[in-house]
Order: structure tokens, then sequence, then C-alpha cells
């Protein structure tokens, strides 16, 4: 397949190095409004006939292209999937799927031949699908409960040094969906769809400098459960992440790449996954790999992506009601 890239950054990298290690796919072209960036990016992943550009229209224009990898600023993220794949182009985008109703409303409403999908990466951890596994064989019973912390550390510099992380226009807000929308993607996908949210989000660390907010916490329904999620990136270090449910009969709990069960009569169980050295930062793994290649495999077989608009629903759902019950105060019904 004949694969492009818009959006020349850091995370382009990681998909350009996820594509090429795929047998049978080719990077044919780069754009970023820097045109250098794109060149660079070429440079490294590219060859002798593929072309940098410095807007998505010309690349679409003058390419024969099956896939787009969006890895743009997230204000950037519907117009673009919108524009490729009213052209019946393939598109796989970065989180977040969109910064609010409207726009996530406006994907999946679009009409096209095409396939759309999301890069939540985590779903293919070993340890998560371990997880999956025992709830879906019904060995650990009803969940009865949940919690989620994510502590990690995001400093001034991560924020000046960019042109558009930490503007509320840009990026849609702060910690929960640039770091922590992801845990909230796993909830979901453990426990199912939130029947209703209550939350508050703020900025305690770098007010005067950001616009969004460092930390959340949220009170999330579900039908007959109720989870505790806070994140926050005003912590001194990138703690792991730690996802708890309590179920009829066992807690089970992961941390990182290890997963506990802690049966009723208190004797414990622990899991270690080794996360294989992946593309990026150690902690990263091979998830944006895994994904990368599961989607490109369900474009060949026809099959369908198992993160696609539809799937992802919930997390958006869940998390734009995060940020209005933090807005207004109230509770948000879904």
């Amino acid at each position: 397949m004949r694969s492009a890239i818009i959006g020349c950054g850091s995370i382009a990298k990681i998909h350009a190095g996820a594509i090429c290690n795929l047998p049978g796919n080719k990077l044919v072209a780069f754009a970023d409004c820097n045109l250098e960036k794109a060149k660079d990016l070429k440079k490294s992943f590219g060859d002798d006939q593929s072309k940098a550009y410095a807007s998505l229209e010309e690349m679409i224009a003058k390419e024969e292209i099956d896939v787009l990898h969006i890895c743009t600023p997230h204000y950037l993220h519907v117009p673009m999937a919108v524009y490729t794949l009213s052209r019946h182009i393939n598109v796989f985008m970065e989180k977040p799927p969109a910064i609010s109703w409207q726009e996530f409303k406006e994907l999946q409403s679009i009409k096209t031949t095409a396939k759309l999908g999301v890069c939540f990466q985590n779903r293919y951890n070993k340890s998560v699908e371990a997880i999956k596994e025992v709830l879906l064989s019904g060995k650990a019973g009803q969940i009865l409960g949940a919690r989620a912390f994510v502590t990690w550390q995001r400093d001034e510099k991560y924020y000046t040094e960019s042109d558009w992380r930490g503007s509320q226009a840009a990026e849609g807000g702060g910690a929960l969906i640039n770091q922590a929308i992801h845990t909230l993607d796993l909830l979901t996908y453990f426990i199912g769809t939130p029947t209703s949210v209550e939350a508050t989000t703020i900025n305690h660390h770098l007010r005067g400098i950001i616009e969004v907010e460092d930390t959340v916490e949220a009170y999330i329904q579900f039908e007959n459960i109720a989870a505790s999620f806070y994140a926050t990136t005003a912590f001194c270090m990138n703690a792991p992440v730690l996802i708890e449910l309590v179920c009829e009969n066992r807690i089970i709990r992961m941390e990182d790449t290890e997963v506990t069960y802690i049966f009723q009569d208190h004797t414990k169980e622990t899991l270690s996954f080794k996360m294989e050295q992946g593309l990026g930062k150690d902690y990263w793994g091979q998830g944006h790999l895994l994904c990368i290649k599961d989607f490109y495999y369900c474009l060949e077989t026809g099959n369908p992506f198992k993160i696609d608009v539809q799937e992802v629903a919930q997390v958006m759902q869940l998390m734009l009601g995060i940020y209005e019950s933090s807005k207004n105060k109230s509770v948000v019904y879904f």
C-alpha cells in the first residue's frame, strides 16, 4: 500500500517506523506546514521517489495514496480526516478523534467507502489483553467498582517549546485529552458504556503559562458500577498508570506491565508482561506498531478494524462529558 503522513513532528516518526516495518507498504509522501520538517522526515523514512509537501491538499492532489496518517495538532484531526475520507482515502489518526461534540458528530456522519482507525494503542498491550480475556471468561465475576490513577509530569518547557500545546483552541484540553485519554479509554474498554459523570478540572502548577488543565478528577457511573478517576501532570515524575477493577471473585490491579490478582482468600498472583522494545519512548512498548499493523491487516483483508469511529464513541462521550461537567459544575448524563 502507498502511505502518507501529515504532521511531521515526533509522533510521526513512530508512525513512519511502523509503516516501514510492514512488508509491501511504502511511504510515498510527507506533508507539514513547515516544509523543512516534511523534508527531514522524508530523508529518514522515504526514498528517492517520495515527496515532501507543505499542505495536505497539495499532497492528495499530486499523489495516489491508500492510507493517510494524521499526526497533526489536535484541532486539525477532524478537518483533515473529513477532507481525506470524503475522497475515499483510508485514514489512521492519532488521538484524540475530536476535541468537541460537534467535531465528533461530523466524524461519525462522514459518508465514505474508506476506513478510519484511531490510535488507542494501549489496547494492544499484553497486560491489557490478559485482563480483557479474564473479564470475558467470567472467571472474575461481575465488576463491582473501579479506580484509575495517572500521575505524570509535564513542565513548562513541554508547553513553551510547542506552538499549540496548552492552548484551549488548539489542544482542546490538557492532562485529560492529551495524556490520560488512554487510561479513560481502557476503563470503557474493560467496563462498557458510561451513564453519567461528575468532574472537576483545574490548573495547579502552570497558571499563566497554559490555558488548559493539569489535573482532573471524575466520578463516573456505568450501569451498576462506579469508577473513581484521577489524572495529573503536576507530579514530580511519570509514575506507572494504575487501574484497579474490583470484581466478585477477585480484584484485578494493573500497574505498568504487571497485573496482580487478589483473590477472596487474600492470596495474590502477580503476572509480569515484559514490555518488548518498540518505537519511540521505552514505556510505549510495541503498542503503536501492533495497532498500525492491525489496521493495515484489516485494510488488506476487508475485516473491520476494532478501533473505529463507533468503537471510540464511548471514550469520546466520557471525555467530553468530563469537560462539560467541570465547566457547568453539574452531573452530565449520557
